[in-house]
């Protein structure tokens, strides 16, 4: 607040020094009217939008601005990848971590680019194309979206140029002086043999540093995180902005782990956390960390969930306005018309019954339906149909069984797979403490 403060008095001070000399330039000379040739009209009316306010650099890190506009279009952004507003009481909080994410991308692209790193158009053009078809718009779309939402398609890009360059950095600077012997590689594949049928766990990791001198509002931020983790916020969006860790580039995705391969800390909560489940801020040598699990899976064992299936779908919809009460009779009817469907051959004839819907799908893998419908389907034989499910505005539908092939066993350890993994949490290590060094060799003038 103190060099806000200076900046904005200086810049009174300028133009207060400026009023003066113009006022005693007037005092020693004849006034002149500059604008007579222009044959101005004394009542003005002003059409269009005005132009505008000067945007104002927020910080200059080792020469390069960035503004308010990059931090509120950032902002959006980061509103847009949660699909909701954010509060007006975590809007400063925002901000000031946003500015702290703004200053790390451009010191990463700075380093890539003293390194003779480059990120061509090309490249960008990619994934933004990428990004535009996961929301299912064209860039030109995207841009148009993204402009009526407040933020912009160049706040995009520079992200994306920014997650190449340091990735690139990393492979450059980093993967390529991290070696992992063979020894290795094999005591991790004979722990992976003796734990084999043990759980392990699809997780994500957004990992807040903090010192003695931070801790408290570290640990402050990363309570806020959680709760509107909680509350439904994107945790892939949130650890891009948030994380400190390297792998927040991929939305703090760590893959399939152990609990055994985390610090006690973590693979503590971790063991007692189910799909689905976001932890409290657990705090670690050097900081803090929110854990995601997204999927568990037996090790070296084979996954029911990798199933792939033949489906028949029947669904039934009900005329807009249908109340809960009116549509109670044809759901219990429904119910145990399709308890006993006998097959899907029954299915097209329940459909017919009930004026419904029938649709055939075939290499549907088990692990990608919803939740809910994974654990009801677990058991389910081919034949067999789902209890109703859906709701009377959408329609009501069960699914009908008619093909499963079950996953033959889990392949044994790969040793590459196994190399990599080792090499890329070196690199992440590695890395953290490159970007460290990174803030603390920089020049940064907060405005």
């Amino acid at each position: 607040m103190r060099k806000a403060t200076q900046f904005l008095t200086m810049a009174a001070v300028v133009g207060l020094t400026g009023l003066a000399g113009t006022a005693l330039a007037q005092n020693a000379r004849p006034a002149v009217n500059s604008t007579a040739p222009l044959n101005l009209p004394q009542t003005l009316t002003v059409y269009g939008k005005p132009i505008p306010a000067v945007v104002k650099a927020s910080a200059i890190v080792n020469g390069v601005v960035i503004t308010q506009t990059d931090i509120d279009q950032r902002l959006a952004l980061l509103a847009l990848s949660n699909n909701q507003p954010i509060p007006d009481e975590e809007q400063e909080r925002l901000r000031v971590q946003v500015l702290r994410n703004l200053i790390d991308e451009t010191l990463q692209i700075q380093a890539a680019k003293a390194k003779d790193i480059k990120v061509n158009g090309a490249d960008i053009d990619k994934t933004v194309a990428r990004v535009a078809g996961n929301v299912k718009k064209t860039p030109a779309e995207l841009a148009t979206w993204l402009k009526e939402n407040g933020s912009s398609l160049a706040s995009i890009r520079r992200q994306i140029e920014g997650e190449i360059a340091w990735q690139r950095l990393q492979r450059q600077e980093i993967e390529s002086s991290v070696s992992v012997g063979d020894d290795e590689v094999k005591a991790v594949i004979d722990r992976l043999n003796a734990s084999k049928g043990q759980t392990e766990y699809r997780v994500g990791e957004i990992f807040l540093s903090a010192t003695a001198a931070n801790q408290a509002q570290v640990i402050q931020n990363a309570q806020k995180i959680y709760q509107a983790l909680e509350q439904g916020a994107s945790f892939a969006g949130y650890a891009r902005q948030y994380s400190e860790a390297s792998t927040a580039a991929v939305g703090g995705d760590l893959g399939y782990v152990r609990p055994e391969q985390l610090p006690e800390q973590l693979a503590g909560a971790l063991r007692e956390m189910k799909p689905g489940m976001v932890s409290q801020p657990i705090p670690i040598p050097g900081g803090f960390s929110i854990l995601a699990v997204q999927d568990e899976r037996k090790i070296l064992t084979a996954d029911p969930r990798n199933a792939v299936l033949s489906l028949k779908q029947v669904s039934v919809a009900f005329p807009t306005g249908t109340t809960a009460a009116t549509a109670e009779p044809l759901l219990q009817r429904f119910a145990a018309a399709t308890q006993n469907i006998g097959g899907c051959g029954g299915a097209d004839k329940v459909a017919a019954d009930f004026k419904g819907e029938v649709v055939q799908s075939d290499a549907v893998k088990l692990r990608d339906l919803p939740p809910a419908l994974q654990d009801m389907m677990m058991p389910m034989q081919v034949g067999q149909a789902t209890r109703p499910f859906g709701s009377i505005a959408e329609g009501v539908r069960v699914l009908v069984i008619c093909g499963r092939d079950e996953e033959q066993g889990a392949s044994a350890p790969n040793p590459d797979a196994v190399m990599a993994q080792i090499q890329e949490e070196r690199v992440n290590q590695r890395a953290r403490r490159y970007l460290r060094d990174l803030r603390r060799d920089a020049i940064i003038d907060y405005r």
